[in-house]
């Protein structure tokens, strides 16, 4: 076991040093998976039938996410924490970006419930939200106490 033991008065006491690190790594991985998640998604219904402006936007965002995802499990400190952002941001993004299509429309662009993975969509999308901010605390908390 790699963590770290501290003197603590006469006891010596485990600290979450490997351990941390390993669940920081999972968060970063969960994060990644998520927006891989949501970039395949949108390049499936690029490459099943939305077309135009639209599936180039949807082909755009999977590679994005295919960026992001590489970034989050690759990059490490400040580098690690603009990538962990900017994911939040993307993901959050797109999740807006279908719920205002869903509501008010969007580019004259509207979607309902019904539509092809729509439901799926945003159960990966506000899972992935969620995620990325756990990790994206994780990061920077990490970073405030180095």
């Amino acid at each position: 076991m790699s963590s770290q033991l501290r003197a603590f008065g006469s006891h010596r006491v485990r600290t979450a040093g490997g351990l941390g690190q390993r669940s920081l790594m999972a968060w970063q991985v969960l994060s990644a998976l998520f927006l891989l998640a949501m970039g395949g998604i949108h390049l499936y219904l690029a490459l099943t039938g939305v077309s135009g402006v639209l599936g180039v936007l949807f082909i755009l965002n999977a590679v994005g996410a295919l960026a992001l995802a590489i970034a989050m499990v690759v990059l490490r400190r400040r580098l690690l924490l603009a990538a962990c952002v900017l994911g939040l941001l993307f993901i959050g993004g797109t999740l807006l970006a279908l719920v205002l299509a869903m509501t008010v429309g969007l580019f004259g662009i509207g979607e309902t419930l019904h539509g092809r993975l729509v439901p799926t969509t945003l159960v990966v999308e506000s899972i992935g939200v969620i995620v990325l901010l756990v990790t994206t605390a994780l990061v920077a908390r990490r970073q405030r106490t180095v």
